[in-house]
């Protein structure tokens, strides 16, 4: 595919044609091999990258300082708030004006939704929303999509089960936003409480995309070409054992994935806490650690389209 990427900055994966997702998709197969260390790769090399992290990340700082580094560049950052100058007081805005500065790209991940949208007015160079708050993660729903493309040969004509925390997790909004771009199928699987917020079901009934809401994920699996797995987070409920009561009616096992399809595929943005049982890593179902690996192509890609563009 021929495309000229002209975006200066990554806000929200709403931002995004589904010719431009596949564009960076395409990218990507081309750079996993310079992923995996199998060829050498220069292309930014010279060039800087700024990780700021106000809140915790495994996977997509690593992934970014990974992709930056498998293509010949350097990072500099912080991994916690309370090593940066907001613990003094500096806003985000001066903070993205001094590391705009630096370096030649900027990740950032912030608890404030609207945060990265906020940090592309300050900038000269290009922000890349790393997660803000419950709102987006553009670059999660480029490797889960990237994920789901290898492992199914095509995104469209897949029926995807979304379960957990549909409320607060940032990555099922962008998930769910993305997968309206192609002809799927979705099923929503949460507790009433934690259901997909009525802002993006709403987007969905307007478009007329099918999807279904069902409480029990057995009531779904046997449907499923595709099961995404969150975590239900124990912080949004008011005690322990409400968060019990909740929790154990959320995860799957071995044993409950006999009744799906023999080439269901389980996926999970991770960390997980026990919604996938260790059983489950072992069988041909298990896809969250190839979908985790993926983050580095798909970054990669969008670190090099950024830089050229």
């Amino acid at each position: 595919m021929s495309y000229s990427f002209n975006k200066k900055h990554v806000v929200a994966i709403d931002d995004f044609t589904v010719d431009e997702i596949k564009a960076i998709m395409e990218k990507a197969e081309e750079l996993v091999p310079a992923a995996q260390g199998d060829v050498i790769n220069t292309d930014l090399e010279g060039k800087l990258l700024a990780t700021l992290f106000f809140e915790p990340s495994t996977r997509t700082r690593l992934s970014f300082e990974a992709a930056m580094k498998r293509m010949g560049g350097s990072c500099i950052g912080f991994a916690r708030a309370d090593t940066s100058s907001a613990k003094k007081g500096e806003t985000l805005a001066d903070t993205i004006r001094v590391a705009a500065g630096y370096a030649d790209m900027i990740v950032l991940r912030h608890p404030q939704e609207g945060a990265a949208k906020l940090a592309s007015k300050f900038s000269d160079v290009p922000v890349i929303n790393a997660g803000d708050g419950a709102g987006h993660h553009p670059t999660q729903t480029l490797l889960d999509l990237f994920t789901i493309r290898k492992e199914k040969d095509e995104i469209s004509n897949n029926h995807i089960g979304i379960a957990g925390d549909l409320k607060y997790g940032r990555t099922v909004h962008s998930l769910t936003k993305a997968l309206s771009m192609f002809e799927t199928e979705m099923t929503f699987i949460s507790p009433p409480s934690l259901k997909m917020p009525k802002e993006i079901t709403n987007i969905l009934k307007k478009q007329g995309i099918e999807f279904k809401e069902v409480e029990d994920i057995k009531d779904a699996l046997d449907e499923l070409d595709v099961l995404y797995m969150t975590r239900i987070q124990r912080e949004r409920f008011p005690s322990d054992k409400d968060y019990e009561e909740v929790a154990k009616s959320y995860h799957i096992d071995k044993d409950m994935l006999e009744s799906a399809k023999d080439d269901l595929k389980v996926m999970h943005p991770l960390p997980r806490v026990d919604e996938i049982k260790v059983d489950v890593d072992g069988t041909d179902k298990a896809r969250y650690f190839e979908q985790a690996a993926n983050g580095v192509p798909i970054r990669m890609a969008l670190l090099k389209l950024l830089q050229e563009g």
